[in-house]
């Protein structure tokens, strides 16, 4: 991976998009452990908040241990069905479903019937079911079939009740069955409705839908749930309403109730806690201890409780609960309005949630902080989990938070993994590399802050500072070649930590020439200050310097130096190879020549006036309007005294002087005469004298040489 830019290569891009490819795909093919984990997400929020019981418009006529100890185990004699039957019946339900079955004839009759012996007791039960709206239950079995198998395998099971198809064929995605188990015809016969008491546990176990509706070889079948409602509607038949190309069931609308199911005709169950009133005990009902009232208007299902008869389910709120009593909080939440609902359009909705989500994730990872990106990560999973549990609590819509929680994280780990190693190895690069011309606090400051430091070409304003020691290489051919090594060497060295002490950068140095950037590789404000004053420690230095070598015999240089300003093009040039971190524009040729310029004005630290409007304070005198070799316009240079208020103080009379020839006036040149009588070592006065004897008018001036 290219490592020179601030910002990741473009190649990089490549680690989120692959990651929410491999995410959305995963999503679509709903592998198994996203629907175990889907299913404990959805349980959860059941157990948060279980399903209020409200006033019980469904009963249980529990056949429980208590039943089987006074009427004997199981199973009792189809006559005292009957007789159970026969006192639910003159209570005026609204229905009765038996969750249970009579495949086979009795065979014979038993003494505890309280009939005769004569007596059959299948016929006994069949006058029992023709006198009220009562269901059978029927177990379907086996695997799919075909052809005239399928037809005799399904044939046994009567159907009850008409079907009205809105919009697609609703056996197409219904559970589908080749055989069943039916009851006894007679009693198909006599009985006003029969339904399919069979559940579709999930993987684990535990039951969190009920079909409504199935397939027997083609034809459709409801479940013991419908038929209950159905009977007490007085419906005749169920408009299933699905979608077209076998999209799947909507919706199936049994009498007054229109009830939203998956796409298989299921109904999602939100379970109520255990309630002691939604039980009847059968001994009770037998016994005539029951108040006349108990059942009257209400779906009564006739089940057992008893735990070995085996009939037990899983529950998602923990334990296990009777099969009967599943049918009977299904039958509750419809009849109540609580309906659970997940409707065809959710899936695509999670999935284009999941997308967004990615989507965010990963561009915020790639361009953001990590810490930011954290937080993004963590408010959008907490805004999902938040409105998916809100749906649940307020609108009972069953949205899955997992899904898209689990694409964006597929996303998110990787990306900021390759983030953070990408940053690793940009940090040592960095280190590595700026060390050599970058002060040290600098370096420190980029590794506690790599994203100031932007690599590659860019815009940038800064300021230069140009030094050049005059006539050294003619001087060095004089000196012994130790000696001129270690004293420039030493001369050098003072001069970069000076530098380095104002936070600038180091250009370049050539032979005795040192040259200074300011504001990259990291901008700062007052760039244009720090240069000025670097400059002037500079000078002071370089001036003691050659002091103290003269004390010492060695006879040294005087230093020229150029200060300027404005907009370069900064960033690594020199390829993979060799790295030179420079800048490049006329600015920095400016400050090369204004350090030159020294030699012709007679001064020996020439700052343009770019440079001091960012250095509010400044002690200088002005030079004058420079035309440098090659140019064609004129740039105005002081000469610099102090920086930011310094000891030094302003030249008064030099300015008057200087005020004269600026605006032309013919005593401009009188004024210079007596300032250099004064000062004879002046060497910038004793220019503009020359220059006004010459004729010049004004204060500008042509360099035509470097």
């Amino acid at each position: 991976m290219a490592e020179t830019g601030a910002r990741l290569p473009r190649v990089a891009w490549l680690v989120p998009i692959v990651a929410m490819l491999a995410a959305m795909t995963l999503l679509v093919h709903d592998p198994v452990p996203l629907r175990v984990a889907r299913n404990a997400v959805f349980d959860q929020f059941q157990r948060w908040y279980p399903r209020p019981y409200l006033a019980p418009s469904v009963r249980i006529v529990d056949i429980d241990e208590e039943s089987l100890r006074r009427f004997g185990q199981w199973p009792w004699s189809r006559a005292q069905v009957a007789r159970l039957l026969d006192a639910a019946q003159q209570l005026e339900p609204a229905s009765v479903s038996l969750d249970i079955m009579f495949p086979e004839p009795e065979g014979q009759t038993r003494a505890d019937t309280g009939g005769n012996a004569s007596d059959d007791p299948d016929q006994s039960l069949a006058q029992a079911l023709r006198s009220g709206r009562v269901a059978l239950g029927v177990a379907l079995t086996g695997p799919r079939l075909g052809g005239d198998a399928a037809q005799a395998a399904g044939g046994t099971l009567l159907s009850k009740a008409g079907f009205i198809a809105v919009g697609g064929e609703p056996t197409r995605s219904v559970p589908a069955f080749s055989s069943s188990v039916s009851n006894l015809r007679d009693l198909q016969l006599a009985a006003a409705g029969q339904g399919a008491m069979t559940f579709m546990p999930d993987v684990d176990g535990v039951v969190r839908r009920v079909p409504l509706l199935f397939s027997l070889q083609g034809r459709p079948v409801p479940s013991l749930t419908a038929e209950a409602l159905r009977l007490a509607a007085g419906a005749d038949a169920y408009v299933v309403h699905s979608a077209a190309d076998a999209g799947g069931v909507v919706d199936l609308r049994i009498g007054g109730h229109r009830i939203d199911t998956d796409q298989t005709g299921a109904l999602w169950m939100h379970f109520a806690r255990p309630q002691a009133e939604r039980y009847l005990p059968a001994w009770q009902l037998l016994e005539g201890r029951v108040p006349p009232a108990s059942l009257k208007g209400r779906l009564v299902l006739i089940g057992t409780s008893a735990q070995g008869l085996l009939d037990l389910r899983f529950s998602p709120l923990g334990g296990v609960i009777p099969g009967v009593e599943v049918h009977a909080q299904a039958l509750e939440q419809i009849v109540s309005g609580q309906q659970l609902r997940r409707p065809g359009w959710v899936p695509a909705t999670e999935a284009i949630v999941a997308l967004l989500g990615c989507i965010a994730v990963g561009i915020v990872a790639m361009r953001a902080r990590p810490g930011r990106s954290s937080l993004l990560f963590l408010g959008l999973v907490g805004a999902i989990g938040l409105g998916a549990w809100t749906s649940f609590r307020f609108e009972r819509l069953l949205l899955d938070p997992g899904a898209p929680v689990l694409a964006m994280a597929l996303v998110f780990a990787p990306t900021m993994l390759m983030r953070h190693r990408w940053a690793e190895r940009r940090q040592r690069w960095m280190q590595t590399t700026f060390s050599r011309y970058v002060s040290p606090n600098l370096i420190d400051y980029l590794v506690a802050n790599p994203q100031a430091l932007e690599l590659g070409g860019r815009r940038q304003r800064c300021s230069f500072v140009f030094t050049d020691l005059q006539g050294f290489t003619a001087r060095m051919e004089s000196m012994d070649p130790a000696v001129a090594v270690s004293v420039l060497n030493t001369y050098l060295d003072r001069m970069i930590a000076i530098a380095f002490k104002h936070d600038g950068t180091l250009d370049r140095i050539v032979g005795d020439a040192v040259a200074i950037m300011f504001s990259a590789p990291v901008p700062q404000a007052d760039h244009e200050a720090r240069a000025l004053r670097c400059a002037l420690e500079m000078q002071a230095f370089a001036r003691e310097h050659v002091d103290v070598l003269g004390r010492q015999g060695i006879a040294f240089c005087d230093t020229r130096i150029g200060v300027h300003s404005g907009e370069v093009t900064v960033g690594n040039f020199g390829g993979a190879t060799l790295f030179d971190y420079r800048a490049l524009g006329d600015p920095v040729n400016t400050a090369a020549r204004l350090e030159g310029a020294n030699k012709f004005l007679g001064t020996s630290l020439c700052v343009s006036e770019e440079t001091l409007r960012g250095c509010p304070g400044a002690v200088t005198r002005p030079i004058g309007r420079l035309r440098l070799a090659g140019r064609s316009s004129y740039l105005r240079v002081h000469e610099a005294l102090a920086a930011d208020g310094g000891s030094v103080e302003a030249d008064l009379d030099y300015a008057h002087a200087f005020a004269l020839m600026r605006d032309g006036s013919d005593e401009a040149l009188a004024a210079f005469e007596v300032l250099a009588t004064s000062r004879p070592e002046d060497r910038l006065v004793a220019l503009h004298v020359n220059r006004l004897r010459a004729g010049s008018r004004d204060d500008a001036i042509d360099l035509l040489a470097k």
